[in-house]
């Protein structure tokens, strides 16, 4: 169903506003528990942050195909092989907010100048098949949010586990 201009500006605001959200609870992790895994398979606080920074780098990229190419194809990715491949506890969690941050300004200020015909262009995704701008939109206005709470969730065991 196609989002209205009304329903898509609340969901550019959420948007925007995940880096801030997502920085305050990384704030709020000691240093102790921010390579700390609550479990196998797990990700630390450490390696959320990196990831997000992968992950908003990789939807930069994905809406602009979107809102500019005839059918494009989008592309997925293995984000638990990059965060072990990539080796996320040896990179800046600084680095990552601060590239998490840029990359959403500098998209939040794109999709507000994107005419209505770019979030109606579809493209196809190779992991979810037919993927639209507004489908991305839906997608990455969560995707700081689960993770914010993934941040927390984490501190909460963490402390769990010392009490």
């Amino acid at each position: 169903m196609a989002l209205d201009a009304s329903s898509r500006e609340s969901l550019i605001r959420r948007y925007e506003e995940g880096p801030r959200r997502l920085r305050a609870a990384w704030e709020k992790v000691p240093e102790p528990a921010r390579q700390w895994r609550p479990g196998p398979g797990k990700w630390s606080a450490h390696e959320v942050v990196c990831h997000t920074a992968d992950s908003e780098a990789n939807a930069y990229v994905r809406i602009r195909f979107l809102a500019s190419d005839p059918a494009p194809t989008i592309f997925g990715y293995d984000q638990d092989r990059w965060a072990q491949k990539l080796d996320y506890h040896a990179a800046s969690p600084e680095l990552a907010l601060k590239t998490t941050e840029a990359v959403r300004a500098n998209t939040a200020d794109l999709l507000r100048r994107l005419p209505d015909s770019a979030w109606a262009n579809t493209g196809t995704h190779t992991e979810s098949g037919k993927y639209s701008g507004e489908d991305w939109l839906r997608i990455y206005a969560e995707h700081l949010e689960k993770h914010t709470r993934q941040i927390e969730r984490n501190l909460e065991a963490w402390k769990a586990r010392k009490a």
